[in-house]
């Protein structure tokens, strides 16, 4: 079964759906399902903690949203590989965002005249179908701090480019370190 479109969950404004318990009757959520997102640090760390990278590139968020692991995924790849390809060695890579809220689907029935299914429950939970990270308005997705002026910009060019691939507004955000 195909993924449903970003816009059936990603501007809903609800508190984040985590409710599991070490009791198994306490519970909502009988199964969590799997992280889809590998990594969270990818590059030279070692380098960047020392502090031998001068420039930092940022993805901020520009309004409050619900993303999909599966989305933050394939822009953390592409981000990857790309700067692999182009700057092996010169960047350190992090996503900042986790994605702790479950996303529930309460199917309804297709059919002539079978509404009554959805409409009789008053708090349907529905099955878990996917996980989701809440991005509040300004916090960063994606940090990329670079050794010159030259990656850096490499970098910038790369986080435009996965705007697509995001449902929500971005600003990037480019600064030299002292």
């Amino acid at each position: 079964m195909a993924l449903r479109k970003a816009l059936a969950y990603s501007k809903k404004k609800l508190r984040p759906y985590t409710r599991t318990s070490r009791v198994k009757s306490k519970t909502y959520i009988k199964v969590n399902p799997p992280n889809k997102m590998a990594k969270y640090s990818m590059g030279d760390m070692k380098a960047y903690t020392t502090g031998k990278h001068k420039f930092i590139v940022r993805l901020i968020s520009d309004e409050k949203v619900q993303m999909r692991d599966n989305a933050l995924e394939a822009s953390r790849m592409y981000v990857n590989k790309m700067l692999d390809l182009e700057i092996p060695g010169e960047y350190y890579l992090a996503v900042k965002v986790y994605p702790h809220h479950i996303l529930r689907e309460n199917k309804t029935a297709a059919g002539a005249g079978a509404d009554r299914l959805s409409s009789g429950m008053k708090h349907s939970f529905g099955i878990v179908i996917g996980r989701a990270a809440i991005v509040k308005e300004g916090k960063e997705i994606f940090f990329v701090s670079c050794t010159n002026e030259k990656a850096a910009r490499f970098a910038r060019e790369t986080l435009s480019k996965i705007k697509s691939k995001l449902p929500c507004r971005t600003k990037i955000s480019f600064q030299k370190v002292a």
